[in-house]
């Protein structure tokens, strides 16, 4: 009876997050329909006008079909405008004309994405780039090439060519954009363990909060003011939950946020049952999805440490690993918040090890 209950439970969970999530202005991966334009035909054309009864051949080449470009905009920090642009088509390059002419280039299609933005083969798979910067730029899906005017192969011995080239296809499929958010600080840690509470008061963001888990369902932003006019970004991301690299939970949706981050400040409860396995379960959270994770910068946090005496503060410090820096904490006292923001700060500018 129970496990039909926890099953119930389970299908519920994933159902409300699902629904939530869809309905929500932050959009992190969606899947459109790209068709970049056919290159224009070479003209077969040759001179005649009032002086010349029987010219060469003068055909123009056709001109390029349009591309479809990403561009990083940093005033974006979602994929929601893209929700329904389910098809992008380019257009055709226009054809070549007499004279020699070019046919126009076909108008590339410019999608601005926010930067951490990959663009994926919807059906391999593979990776095809990366946006990272403002500005930057990369072909999603390159235009056909026009084809060439029978000028081109105009020779000694063939000087009346009677063939131009058509044009290239353009290329069509699907592709899926993914966005991983970029922060410098990234916070890991189970459901309910504080998160957004911190980072309502280390920052000015205002993310939801509640006691009961998965009140965060999308990464929240805020940037830390730190001394001297100095800031670094923080992200609140959904809660991990063991099984999460299998899908459990918001799964891999949520474990792809972290692989930008350049720390992971895992946050564990003073009132955990145990806090050297919540830390083992998270790690083996992150090693399971992406081995790599493993290479960033950890710090602990002890959350709600305003529960805890001097004695309780010692027993909780032996159980944690001794190599990576922690600290305790009270969100809601203020409780070593600059010591924590001090901590975060040096990691951040201090070369790692394992770079």
């Amino acid at each position: 009876m129970k496990s039909i209950i926890k099953k119930a439970l389970r299908i519920f969970a994933t159902y409300y997050i699902s629904t939530v999530l869809e309905k929500s202005n932050f959009v992190d991966q969606i899947k459109i329909f790209c068709r970049s334009g056919h290159g224009g035909a070479g003209s077969k054309h040759f001179l005649r006008n009032k002086l010349t009864a029987f010219g060469g051949p003068d055909g123009g080449d056709g001109g390029r079909g349009a591309h479809i470009i990403l561009k990083g905009n940093a005033q974006l920090w979602t994929l929601l405008h893209l929700r329904y642009y389910k098809n992008v088509l380019a257009n055709d390059g226009g054809n070549g004309a007499g004279g020699n002419c070019t046919g126009k280039n076909g108008d590339d299609i410019i999608i601005e994405v926010p930067l951490g933005t990959i663009a994926k083969d919807e059906e391999t798979g593979e990776k095809l780039g990366e946006i990272l910067h403002d500005g930057e730029e990369f072909i999603l899906m390159k235009g056909g090439r026009g084809g060439l005017g029978n000028s081109n192969f105009k020779t000694a011995t063939n000087q009346a060519p009677e063939y131009a080239q058509p044009g290239e296809p353009g290329v069509e499929g699907y592709r899926v954009l993914e966005l991983k958010v970029l922060a410098d600080v990234g916070l890991v840690g189970f459901p309910n363990a504080g998160k957004s509470t911190l980072l309502s008061v280390i920052t000015a963001a205002k993310p939801k909060i509640a006691d009961y888990a998965f009140t965060t369902l999308v990464p929240q932003l805020g940037m830390v003011e730190y001394r001297e006019g100095k800031s670094f970004c923080m992200a609140d991301l959904p809660g991990i939950i063991e099984g999460a690299a299998e899908g459990k939970g918001l799964g891999h949706r949520f474990l792809r946020h972290i692989e930008r981050n350049s720390i992971l400040l895992f946050l564990i409860p003073a009132d955990s049952a145990d806090h050297k396995k919540e830390f083992d379960i998270l790690r083996n959270e992150l090693e399971e999805y992406n081995p790599e994770m493993l290479q960033k910068d950890f710090v602990i946090a002890i959350s709600k440490a305003d529960m805890l005496d001097d004695e309780l503060k010692e027993a909780i410090k032996k159980e944690l690993p001794q190599k990576i820096p922690s600290i305790f904490i009270s969100s809601v006292t203020g409780y070593n918040i600059p010591q924590l923001k001090d901590m975060l700060w040096n990691a951040l500018n201090t070369q790692s090890p394992n770079s």
